[in-house]
């Protein structure tokens, strides 16, 4: 049985790690070199980096951040934000990254998707989705950092990107985004019984019962969080001593 994934998320605006609430009201959160540092000594199994404002902004990730960055880490470092070419992706995994997780520009240029898997094989490609729950119980998709909405169905993106070559889906609730009243479980379930290719949930995590709770109810592969770990309300160590506990087979 393949372990379930821990992964704390760095996100960047102006050189700083960040957090909001449904995608605003930023606050810092520390310095990237130093939190990713902090993070691989914790025993997290990966750590994602995204360039939040890139996109929104027209501009390209901080390479020479993400090269910092990538020199402390020992564990699989994704990197998304403002990348749109395959020579985007090049020079990203160039500095460093394991991955690259695209989300605009995915929709944007679904074919970036296949050529990128074509060039650097689907284990570097993460489609990051972020969806919003709509009254008819539909759940819509946005770009631009949660800007726009796209009007296209996460379910048939989600299944979309998988037939284009993505390797791994970054799903992000923004209607549970920051919140910390728990994952987005129906949202992880629908798109983990959708797709064959691994699922991330993200969005909603504010106590160690939440991450028990994605992985056995919604089948998440993995879970991602962000100001649960940067303030030290949950210790990645305690946290994976209790889902191991639990029956949910964690690296330890």
């Amino acid at each position: 049985m393949y372990t379930k994934r821990i992964i704390p998320c760095l996100d960047i605006n102006n050189g700083r790690v960040v957090k909001g609430v449904n995608f605003v009201d930023l606050r810092d959160a520390g310095d990237p070199v130093e939190v990713a540092k902090a993070y691989d000594k914790a025993g997290a199994d990966e750590v994602v980096f995204l360039d939040i404002t890139a996109s929104s902004d027209h501009r390209k990730t901080v390479t020479e951040l993400v090269e910092k960055v990538a020199s402390q880490l020992f564990i699989p470092f994704t990197v998304g934000g403002g990348i749109r070419t395959v020579d985007d992706f090049r020079a990203i995994l160039r500095e460093g990254a394991d991955k690259i997780s695209i989300n605009t520009s995915a929709i944007e240029n679904p074919s970036l998707i296949s050529e990128a898997a074509i060039k650097f094989g689907s284990q570097c490609v993460t489609v990051a989705i972020d969806a919003k729950k709509f009254p008819d119980g539909s759940y819509h998709i946005y770009k631009n950092g949660g800007r726009v909405d796209c009007g296209i169905d996460a379910i048939e993106w989600a299944r979309k990107v998988e037939s284009l070559g993505a390797g791994e889906i970054l799903l992000t609730s923004m209607d549970c985004d920051g919140t910390k009243a728990g994952f987005e479980l129906e949202l992880t379930k629908l798109v983990a019984e959708n797709v064959k290719i691994p699922v991330i949930a993200s969005g909603g995590a504010g106590k160690k019962e939440d991450f028990l709770d994605v992985f056995k109810i919604s089948n998440a592969d993995a879970a991602l969080a962000a100001s649960l770990f940067h303030y030290k309300e949950l210790e990645i160590r305690g946290l994976k001593e209790y889902l191991r506990e639990n029956d949910v087979p964690v690296r330890l």
